[in-house]
């Protein structure tokens, strides 16, 4: 399919908070659910959001109410959206009493479902549809329309959706949204579907929904915005039933740099929005997600390194800067002497050529051992390697007790040294680990000293371990907005994040004074 050049307008619309929330395991609460909203339209600016369905439960109910009064105080309430059913007026009456102005009607797309799941004819079903329609215009409410299954419809049924619109274009519809329910058609069936229904209804507006069963959601959006779609809809980090929704971050991407077509959405805020999903949903991103995963920008073969050094070899379009990222050059096996000296770089640490070999034959032995290497493991490496005392244990964990006691909060006693005095302090929490942070916190603001803020903590025990496991914790710091990751390594849980915190507190330490005491040139000689 080559590029045309289509300068349209497309409408995004995003239902994270309504087909989204169907992913198993999801489901927001009021207050997540505002705050994703206010992300979606006031930041990331996509240009309608579908948020809720009708008489789900009160909880939705109160989600919706919280949503429409600031969507009505910011100017944004006619790009709120709700699902709602052919039941009468209840589907009307909760909408308008939820204070939302546009209702999206699940209609059916194919013979299939009006037969089986309705038992209704298709007179019956047209009937029905035009009398909520002009139910809903009396109370003064929008309609959108999906064609529920419409993908079988178009395959099977064909006859069927085409008299469904015969008898619906002149209707007071807005848009007329072609969901591929099942996520069955490949880019080609969708390409000549949607054409389809645009050459024969040239007035209607279309938006096109797809689902990510085969791993085609993008190929097919692609192709049906090329077909003459006015709409495309989303979700946040591709969440929805069974393999979900058209990734958010992956439309984008595609619309900007592989069409023509015009969007409203700011891509800086895609990783943003991607990450409060991920922390309210706690569906975590897969690593290689593009645009948004932890690798993405993450080059990790020593080759690709170097040339990033020489007129940007391995760059194309995607440049990280555009989303709010940086690009990262991993540490492993597989790393040559420029992703270890652009780590470096970080530190503002030199090495001299036969030192810099010492430390990547280091790195390429701890990463043929399974061992995660990060760029905040390189002092450490550097030091014991070359034998310097470049990093000082400034912050030590002396000792430290845990108590964990049916019906009571537990407890953490904590001595920990800095630089050479002793400070101890006793403090509850909801958990043993958060209990041994308030107790340091204690200390360490006692010192005038900022604390950074933990954003993410990830526990990795190898599958099938025994309950002996050796157990890695991640923890993800954010300081003076800047982020890094520390890892602790214990067969206790708990104690590997205490050995992640104490190295997160000894890299602060020893980072001013790297950065600030003439060590950006450490001309290390061969021991």
């Amino acid at each position: 399919m080559s590029k045309l050049a289509q300068d349209r307008y497309i409408e995004v619309m995003d239902t994270t908070l309504r087909d989204g929330e169907q992913t198993s395991g999801v489901s927001f609460s009021e207050l997540e659910k505002l705050n994703i909203a206010r992300k979606l339209l006031a930041d990331v600016k996509v240009d309608r959001i579908e948020i809720a369905s009708a008489r789900v439960s009160k909880g939705e109910f109160e989600a919706t109410r919280k949503i429409t009064d600031w969507a009505g105080k910011n100017g944004y309430l006619d790009r709120i959206e709700v699902l709602g059913f052919l039941d009468g007026t209840q589907s009307l009456e909760w909408i308008k009493q939820s204070g939302a102005r546009v209702v999206n009607l699940l209609t059916k797309g194919s013979i299939n479902h009006l037969k089986y799941q309705l038992k209704k004819t298709k007179e019956e079903h047209i009937q029905d549809i035009k009398t909520f329609i002009r139910q809903a215009c009396d109370m003064g409410l929008e309609v959108n329309v999906y064609l529920e299954d419409w993908s079988n419809g178009m395959k099977n049924s064909k006859d069927y959706v085409f008299y469904y619109l015969d008898h619906l274009k002149d209707e007071p519809v807005e848009r007329f949204m072609l969901p591929d329910t099942l996520g069955i058609l490949d880019h080609e069936e969708v390409s000549q579907y949607c054409r389809e229904m645009v050459e024969r209804y040239p007035k209607l507006h279309f938006d096109f929904h797809a689902h990510n069963d085969y791993d085609l959601s993008i190929a097919n959006s692609y192709a049906g915005l090329y077909a003459g779609m006015k709409g495309i809809h989303t979700t946040v980090n591709g969440l929805g039933e069974r393999a979900g929704n058209a990734p958010l971050s992956s439309v984008i991407g595609m619309i900007k740099d592989h069409t023509d077509f015009r969007i409203s959405v700011d891509e800086s805020q895609l990783y943003p929005v991607s990450k409060l999903v991920e922390s309210f949903s706690s569906i975590r991103i897969p690593s290689n997600k593009p645009l948004i995963g932890e690798n993405v920008f993450t080059q990790t073969c020593g080759v690709h390194a170097d040339g990033d050094s020489k007129k940007q070899l391995y760059y194309n379009e995607l440049l990280p800067e555009r989303f709010g990222r940086k690009r990262k050059y991993a540490l492993g096996k597989t790393s040559g002497k420029a992703n270890i000296k652009k780590n470096l770089e970080e530190w503002g640490i030199s090495l001299d050529p036969v030192s810099m070999e010492k430390v990547t034959q280091r790195v390429i032995e701890l990463g043929d051992k399974k061992e995660h290497v990060s760029a905040e493991d390189l002092p450490y490496i550097v030091s014991d390697v070359l034998n310097t005392n470049m990093l000082d244990e400034k912050i030590k964990v002396v000792g430290y007790t845990l108590s964990l006691t049916k019906g009571l909060r537990p407890v953490a006693s904590l001595n920990v040294e800095i630089e050479g005095v002793q400070y101890q302090e006793t403090s509850e929490g909801d958990g043993q680990y958060d209990a041994f942070m308030k107790a340091l916190k204690k200390i360490y603001g006692n010192r005038d000293k900022e604390f950074p803020k933990l954003t993410d903590y990830m526990v990795t025990i190898p599958p099938g371990g025994n309950t002996d496991a050796l157990v890695e914790t991640v923890i993800t710091w954010n300081y003076r907005d800047e982020e890094f990751k520390t890892r602790g390594l214990d067969a206790d849980q708990t104690e590997s994040a205490i050995k992640a915190t104490t190295k997160m507190l000894n890299l602060l330490e020893n980072r001013m004074e790297l950065k600030d005491n003439g060590q950006q040139k450490m001309q290390t000689s061969s021991h």
